[in-house]
């Protein structure tokens, strides 16, 4: 039988006193207790970032294992592996350690295509995340900052992969590394000069894929880990953003707790992605450089192609004119240069339209509560024309490749680019603008006279009408939840003297911007309490 004094010395579980251990020198349990009872939303858009971040998971995992095995030099080695077709070709070490991760290495291949398809679907992942986030109106205060990173996160994912398919210095990739010191070669003064410090001398050189090589595995991955935490810590900080619904506002979040539901969720999520990421590696062919053979300066690669998140790039320069000017003995290439400066200011663009939206609609509130696209049809048009810029250069960049599968002329090819990048993006701002308003009036319609059933009534007078159905209060929430804003004004032009008050141009632009986004045309105005009560009273239409 236990007595008092024994009960007093039994000391605790071991896990419990290395937890209090460490929770009185670094304050775990006091910082883990608010972060494990966060609320998620459940939506499932919100899955496109967990995409994006698992498959950047996959792609470190894979990538420690591939620098296990891959030699970054440059320098010539007779090939004398297992792959006969190859077999005395001279070649580099990195192109030669390829071939032997791909078949010598047990498993080499499917790590290498795991790690290839993951990059690619990661960036397809953040790009659609960003999309989601954009055409929701996710990134106004307070999460510009968290915005940029996204955006940092998505331009260092681009380069991360130049650099890493270029690595295996094949003929592919060795194209590709030409074209890209082409578009240095292009900068004016400074483009030889940078050149050659990047090379280590005339192309090729001996040093690119050294340096590629520390690029890929450290610098760019490291600077892309820290801003994933950073964008995961001001996700818990300002908490996740949800869609209107029942029970929903500004100040709170409906959804699940971060532990256990969410964390399970996330968790298994991962496998899911990992696997699916695993059968697309074993079943499709990705990069066989082997089919290509090394890289040699004076061939090139039939039907060459970048990876597709770097197509817009090349059609830029593709449809460009081969324009030549010179100046004081020098040859400025606009037909390469132009196409470089606009290629940073279409993503720049892109990057800094929080703050010229808020600037432009002078709404400097927090927002918690996600926007419907339909509700918001300028910046919704906005968006449907950057993607459709980017899939008219992603066209342009793949010219030959759809001049020679479909049997059309290269150059019509090119003319129709050089055509729709400029009518391209205004017509699809205008249609998506159509769109969304025709889409705010069909939700008004609901709101008023409920959904259309399909039932054909017949009136004592002999008409026939449609039963709607009225919707049920979540729903009339749901399509009546958002703000409608309205257009700044300049205000009265002369004070309470009758002096004229000076009105900057800046001020003058913002407004006209303004009317742009919210004036007439640009909304229709929600059903009004007093409307809805008099159409389900039975006064008003059937």
């Amino acid at each position: 039988m236990s007595t008092a004094s024994d009960e007093k010395t039994r000391q605790a579980p071991a896990g419990e006193r290395v937890a209090d251990w460490a929770d009185g020198r670094l304050g775990i349990y006091g910082a883990a207790k608010g972060m494990v009872r966060k609320v998620f939303p459940d939506h499932w858009s919100f899955m496109l970032g967990e995409i994006a971040l698992w498959s950047f998971v996959v792609i470190i995992l894979t990538g420690v294992y591939l620098t296990l095995f891959f030699h970054p030099s440059m320098n010539e080695v007779v090939y004398d592996g297992s792959y006969v077709p190859m077999q005395g070709v001279r070649m580099t070490e990195a192109y030669a350690s390829t071939l032997d991760i791909s078949f010598d290495v047990r498993g080499g291949l499917l790590i290498r295509q795991i790690h290839h398809w993951a990059a690619l679907i990661f960036v397809a992942a953040m790009f659609v995340h960003m999309m989601r986030v954009f055409f929701t109106g996710a990134f106004r205060k307070p999460r510009e900052i968290n915005w940029v990173f996204g955006f940092l996160l998505f331009v260092l994912a681009l380069f991360t992969g130049l650099t890493g398919y270029s690595l295996p210095d094949d003929l592919l990739s060795g194209t590709g590394v030409r074209f890209a010191q082409g578009a240095i070669l292009s900068t004016p003064i400074v483009g030889t000069y940078i050149s050659m410090f990047l090379f280590g001398g005339e192309f090729p050189g001996h040093d690119i894929v050294a340096r590629f090589y520390s690029i890929h595995i450290l610098l760019l991955p490291g600077i892309m880990l820290g801003l994933v935490v950073a964008h995961l810590i001001l996700v818990f900080y300002h908490k996740h953003t949800q869609f209107a619904g029942p029970g929903k506002t500004n100040n709170n979040v409906v959804g699940a707790p971060f532990l256990p539901i969410y964390m399970a969720k996330a968790g298994g999520f991962f496998f899911l992605v990992f696997g699916v990421i695993a059968i697309i590696s074993a079943i499709a062919t990705i990069n066989p450089v082997w089919a290509i053979g090394p890289y040699r300066p004076d061939l090139v690669s039939t039907g060459a192609q970048p990876d597709w998140y770097l197509g817009f790039s090349e059609g830029l320069i593709r449809v460009m004119p081969g324009w030549e000017i010179n100046v004081w003995g020098h040859t400025f290439v606009l037909g390469v240069f132009i196409p470089l400066m606009i290629f940073p200011l279409v993503l720049v663009a892109l990057a800094v339209y929080p703050f010229i939206e808020s600037w432009v609609t002078g709404d400097k509130r927090e927002h918690h509560i996600l926007d419907r696209p339909r509700n918001v049809p300028t910046r919704t048009g906005f968006g449907v024309a950057w993607l459709t810029l980017y899939f008219i250069l992603l066209i342009g960049g793949g010219n030959d490749i759809w001049a020679t599968h479909f049997h059309l002329s290269i150059n019509t090819i090119t003319w129709f680019i050089r055509i729709a990048f400029f009518v391209g993006p205004v017509v699809a701002f205008v249609i998506t603008k159509r769109i969304c308003l025709g889409l705010q009036r069909r939700d008004a319609e609901k709101v008023l006279h409920g959904r259309e059933s399909g039932i054909i009534k017949r009136l004592p007078h002999g008409e026939f009408v449609e039963v709607h159905q009225p919707l049920d209060q979540g729903a009339l929430h749901t399509l009546t939840a958002h703000e409608q804003y309205k257009p700044a004004e300049l205000g009265p032009t002369v004070d309470e003297n009758g002096v004229e008050r000076k009105t900057s141009p800046v001020e003058k632009v913002r407004v006209k911007l303004s009317k742009g986004y919210y004036g007439e045309g640009n909304q229709i105005p929600k059903p009004t309490a007093e409307e809805y009560k008099e159409i389900t009273s039975g006064h008003g239409h059937h």
